[in-house]
């Protein structure tokens, strides 16, 4: 089991130097990632008047900062982005951070105000379909090789973006949904990892062991190779006490989360806020059996 830092960008975290602030203080805490939401005005309502920053600006200042924990999107929604354009800032933040990056997508959301907000495409469907069609794009440009590319959302003409990525074959791609929705697990068993959101826990709430546990064995049913590492994250709010965070931690680990990612109640307003996140760094990763 790894332990990450979540984040939004903004708040507090709009700024690349608090950000980069946190980094520091993750990496000598021992937590092992940093993990930013990728955001332009969120729900614009709630967020009327809070500044947001660039998640790939804040991470360079993070990777800048650091030199050891694993840093990226949670989530980043591929359709609301160039593919190219992505491509390149992903491959020059691996290469920047010497290859410690892990790349989470997903639809996004909420799309009314994402995506409807700008004029842009706001069918579920049509996302879907431009997020799987630009992860095999990125996965093409990730390499460095020559590509040429026609699909219903993307075109690339004999194009070679380089440098290639460090990480090989390529970064690590985690995919983000809601459960027991089947369609982003799907989507998830073909990548590296899964990032579910449960609608029976909150962001900021540990889901249920027995829903974690139906969600792992439908992946696992999924792949179609597993014998290569595959990454489970979830996460919420973890006790500072030993045994208590043993006791919330241990069974979603015995389930098959690989990765417990800290995350405020995103009900209130301790998550946008950097004195209660860096007093929750600082007091260290929790504690269990086998650390």
């Amino acid at each position: 089991m790894r332990f990450s830092i979540n984040i939004p960008n903004f708040g507090d975290f709009a700024d690349a130097r608090t950000v980069a602030r946190v980094a520091t203080a993750a990496e000598e805490a021992g937590w092992d990632g940093l993990f930013l939401w990728d955001h332009v005005v969120h729900s614009k309502e709630r967020r009327r008047g809070q500044p947001f920053g660039d998640p790939w600006m804040l991470m360079t200042a993070a990777a800048l900062a650091t030199s050891r924990i694993a840093l990226g999107p949670l989530v980043t929604p591929v359709a609301r982005r160039r593919p190219e354009q992505l491509a390149r800032q992903v491959a020059t933040l691996d290469g920047l951070s010497g290859g410690r990056v892990i790349f989470g997508a997903g639809l996004g959301g909420p799309i009314d105000d994402e995506f409807g907000s700008f004029g842009d495409e706001t069918d579920p469907k049509v996302l879907a379909s431009k997020l799987d069609e630009g992860l095999d794009l990125l996965t093409a440009y990730w390499s460095g090789d020559r590509v040429n590319h026609r699909g219903e959302h993307y075109l690339a003409d004999d194009v070679e973006l380089l440098p290639a990525a460090v990480q090989r074959p390529r970064p690590p791609v985690w995919i983000a949904g809601f459960w027991p929705r089947k369609a982003p697990m799907r989507r998830a068993a073909r990548w590296d990892g899964a990032v579910p959101l449960f609608k029976t826990a909150n962001h900021g709430e540990a889901p249920p062991v027995g829903e974690l546990r139906d969600l792992v064995t439908f992946v696992n049913q999924q792949r179609t190779d597993t014998s290569t590492p595959y990454d489970v994250i979830v996460g919420g709010i973890s006790p500072t006490d030993p045994a208590r965070s043993r006791a919330l931690i241990e069974p979603l680990a015995e389930a098959g989360a690989t990765w417990w990612d800290e995350r405020q109640l995103i009900t209130g307003t301790d998550f946008y806020r950097l004195d209660p996140v860096l007093r929750r760094i600082e007091a260290g990763p929790p504690s269990l059996g086998d650390n």
